[in-house]
């Protein structure tokens, strides 16, 4: 019986958590809300889609090494040296997913290196149906396209951040400040100055025929976790550009968002995209939001973008080019 009783014991001393290990407790604002206010920057080599140099959503050890030694390699044999003394990069040496600062390595959620935001379906690959799969396939062959102006990306038309910035699900990295009030949350990004707006209060639909950029947004607090549900989004924020994938997003798009504080500089985002238009299922992505001390800058770009001119110009000098080649060299 004693050894029993003492087994027992310690079956209970072992699985007691810890005081260090007791769950984060979300501060609360003025209003008594859970507190997700501040800046946070969502950065990583993590991207959307697993990229096959992983087996599975948590990287291995070796993996990690491997495909973040590249990424730093990258940055310190392109990026770094670049200053007024250097000769200029070589045209395809920098290219639309470098950034200027080192790169952060691949997001950890839980402690865990993740190989995508995608959680499910399990190989972390967009579910598109063979339709949208085609049509997703012919914008990426498309992806330069200069006859018209409203071919052009959101972030180069100034209307949205690059990959759609803060617009449900938010799926590239950026600059993000959360500012939250009695009846509305508001996301607002660094590039091209967007600002999504989530009603608290009024949850009453938007009427149909109404369709703002980045959809409607409205929100709920389910304990501590911020949940807001989007509809309605545009026809014309058809695609999302996530390092090297376009994302297809049609107006039947309902997304799920959950932004819960976990740490005092961590929010966990997740999220879930119901788009039968699009995908043969409702598909999952989660990474990490941290807290950051750099600032939102102003920035310069506004709708009506002058420089579309010259990018519109300047596919008209390829077309001429295209046309004054001898056929054999086409």
């Amino acid at each position: 019986m004693l050894r029993l009783t003492l087994l027992a014991a310690c079956i209970v001393l072992t699985l007691a958590p810890s005081a260090g290990a007791q769950a984060y407790k979300t501060p609360r604002t003025a209003l008594g809300q859970p507190d997700l206010q501040g800046l946070w920057d969502n950065d990583s080599m993590t991207r959307l889609q697993r990229p096959k140099a992983f087996k599975a959503l948590v990287a291995t050890p070796e993996e990690v090494a491997a495909f973040e030694g590249k990424g730093f390699a990258r940055f310190d044999k392109v990026i770094a040296p670049v200053n007024p003394d250097e000769p200029a990069p070589p045209p395809d040496g920098v290219t639309d997913d470098d950034r200027f600062e080192r790169p952060q390595g691949l997001a950890r959620v839980r402690g865990e290196p993740r190989s995508s935001q995608i959680v499910d379906p399990a190989d972390g690959r967009l579910p598109y149906t063979p339709s949208a799969k085609a049509a997703a396939e012919k914008a990426l062959a498309d992806e330069e396209v200069y006859d018209d102006p409203e071919a052009r990306p959101f972030d180069e038309r100034c209307l949205l951040g690059g990959g759609g910035g803060v617009a449900a699900p938010i799926i590239n990295r950026h600059h993000i400040l959360i500012v939250q009030t009695a009846e509305h949350v508001v996301l607002f990004g660094e590039q091209n100055h967007e600002a999504r707006i989530v009603r608290m209060k009024n949850r009453t639909p938007l009427p149909a025929a109404i369709r703002p950029w980045m959809g409607d947004s409205v929100g709920r607090w389910d304990g501590d976790t911020l949940v807001v549900e989007t509809t309605g989004l545009s026809p014309n924020d058809r695609w999302r550009w996530n390092a090297g994938d376009w994302i297809m997003l049609t107006t039947r798009a309902k997304i799920v968002e959950r932004f819960r504080r976990i740490a005092a500089d961590e929010i966990l985002y997740t999220f879930e995209v119901d788009d039968p238009g699009a995908y043969t299922q409702v598909w999952r992505g989660e990474h990490p939001m941290r807290a950051t001390s750099v600032p939102i800058f102003e920035y310069a770009c506004h709708e009506g973008n002058y420089a579309l001119t010259n990018i519109l110009a300047g596919g008209r000098v390829k077309d001429r080019e295209a046309g004054a080649a001898p056929a054999a060299a086409r």
